[in-house]
């Protein structure tokens, strides 16, 4: 059995060219989990798999990671073609947000008789969530404001940290059993994205080694980011990850 993650995009929100920062979890090549959903994810993951997706995790509600919810909404309740309904994970602290978000606009259909969530299976969860015999940690992160953005884990296989600033002290617990680190970076920081300095500073080497970063704001910014001796996912590409390691005993 392989496992393999799979970049369906790495651009910051304000690049289309990079698409929508997203990762999908593969088992012998197939979809196991989509982590967030901007844009144009939707149509990248379509393009990919020929198929909706089945499970979703959000990282967080900024609209460059959930703005692909409505198109996925009309895809699964009005297409031509019927799927299950995706079941979506996230963080229980995020559902009022996300419900403000998306889900929210009166009349979601024009016709009427239709609410956003007869689309999906939501969620929720907190310390994490069971997907497919794997437990899934999730883990807050530092975005914008306490409270709204959170990682997701799968011990010894991959961590994907969403938006955040550094947070050594986290990673080094949750991340301690291995795998690639999904790391959000672009050149320059600021309060709410971690910069290639702040990087370099906050992590030790035994961390940076095993990030991939993404989330940066332009093909001269990933090449950049590479001559600083770091690893830089582009849209597209596929990671062989190390077997997942068996469920904690403390474990949900």
């Amino acid at each position: 059995m392989s496992w393999t993650l799979r970049f369906l995009g790495t651009g910051a929100a304000e690049l289309s060219a990079l698409g929508s920062s997203a990762v999908v979890l593969e088992r012998d090549g197939e979809p196991v989990l989509l982590v967030d959903c901007g844009p144009d994810v939707v149509p990248r993951y379509w393009d990919t798999y020929g198929v909706a997706p089945k499970a979703l995790y959000l990282t967080h509600v900024h609209l460059d990671h959930v703005g692909g919810m409505e198109s996925l909404f009309t895809r699964i309740r009005f297409g031509e073609e019927r799927f299950p309904e995706p079941v979506i994970f996230t963080h229980a602290a995020l559902v009022p947000l996300l419900q403000g978000r998306v889900a929210d606009y009166p009349n979601v259909a024009a016709e009427g008789g239709s609410n956003f969530w007869d689309a999906f299976r939501l969620t929720p969860c907190s310390r994490g969530f069971w997907h497919e015999g794997l437990w899934f940690d999730v883990f807050p992160t530092r975005h914008h404001r306490p409270g709204t953005s959170y990682g997701i884990h799968l011990r010894g296989c991959f961590t994907f940290t969403g938006d955040t600033r550094p947070i050594p002290e986290v990673l080094e617990t949750v991340a301690a059993h291995g795998g690639p680190i999904a790391h959000d970076c672009c050149l320059n920081g600021n309060p709410s994205h971690s910069g290639v300095e702040d990087i370099e500073r906050e992590y030790p080497a035994k961390l940076r080694e095993r990030m991939m970063l993404y989330h940066y704001t332009s093909a001269h910014d990933g090449e950049a980011l590479r001559e600083r001796g770091f690893a830089v996912a582009v849209p597209g590409q596929v990671v062989e990850l190390p077997t997942p390691h068996a469920p904690h005993p403390d474990s949900g």
